[in-house]
């Protein structure tokens, strides 16, 4: 059952649906959003579990994409670009390879279709473990997270979902879900698409310093996307929208424009 997502728009012009990564929320793409909204009808959405989004048990892509396609098909876009960053990249394939006919354009920042080893759960852990009811101020929940998180940007990240209502503060994602989900959330439902393929404009882009996108996933990148070219920001990270925003922009619009 699909689930109704909120997010913000920005701009006009042919639509381009953003979707953000794990522990995200489209508020994240404010700076990158304003952007691309010079030239298309920005679509920022906050996944399930994320951001002002409902919460849901099932963390699983085709959950996610399904989301996605509700929008879509409720908003009237007809057809969209879709751009998603990590968790919301992986979201974002499965919606074309599940509906291409949704999908004019596929943007997918710093992510591959494929498992990843390494898990995010320690986050979770940590962000659980903070006690809440005896918080005042965000500067203590930063203080609790500091030993299990020592770098103040990944804190930081984290913080932005923290939320405090009549001086009760909370967390505005479903941390339960994500930690019981957490196998799912790094891995990719290869399977499902063994005979399936995307074959409209695809944009791999990379970070310098990330190995998410490895050159062993190449082949299975054009598997499932053989119309999919790769480019890479040289000295970005994961966060490579956040790092190099005037770069990452750039790309993405000369791609959406058919530059080459």
């Amino acid at each position: 059952m699909s689930i109704k997502l909120t997010g913000f728009e920005a701009g006009e012009g042919k639509h381009l649906v953003v979707l953000h990564g794990l522990f995200g929320s489209a508020r994240n793409w404010n700076t990158v959003a304003k952007r691309l909204g010079a030239q298309y009808h920005v679509h920022a959405l906050d996944m399930r579990n994320h951001g002002a989004s409902p919460w849901s048990d099932d963390m699983s892509y085709a959950g996610m994409a399904d989301d996605i396609r509700s929008y879509i098909e409720d908003n009237g876009l007809g057809q969209a670009s879709v751009l998603g960053h990590s968790m919301g990249g992986k979201a974002a394939m499965v919606l074309a390879l599940l509906h291409p006919e949704l999908v004019e354009k596929l943007i997918v920042a710093d992510i591959a279709p494929v498992a990843y080893r390494h898990t995010m759960i320690s986050y979770v852990d940590a962000m659980r473990s903070v006690d809440l009811s005896t918080v005042t101020r965000r500067g203590e929940v930063d203080t609790q997270l500091a030993s299990a998180v020592p770098e103040a940007p990944i804190r930081s990240f984290l913080l932005q979902n923290l939320v405090a209502e009549n001086g009760v503060f909370s967390w505005r994602i479903n941390l339960a879900a994500l930690a019981d989900r957490m196998d799912e959330i790094t891995g990719f439902p290869t399977a499902d698409f063994a005979a399936g393929r995307f074959d409209k404009p695809t944009l791999f882009v990379a970070g310098e310093r990330s190995d998410y996108v490895r050159a062993s996933h190449h082949d299975e990148i054009h598997r499932l996307f053989p119309n999919a070219r790769i480019e890479t920001i040289a000295g970005a990270g994961h966060w490579l929208h956040a790092e190099q925003p005037d770069r990452f922009v750039d790309i993405v619009l000369g791609f959406l424009n058919g530059e080459p």
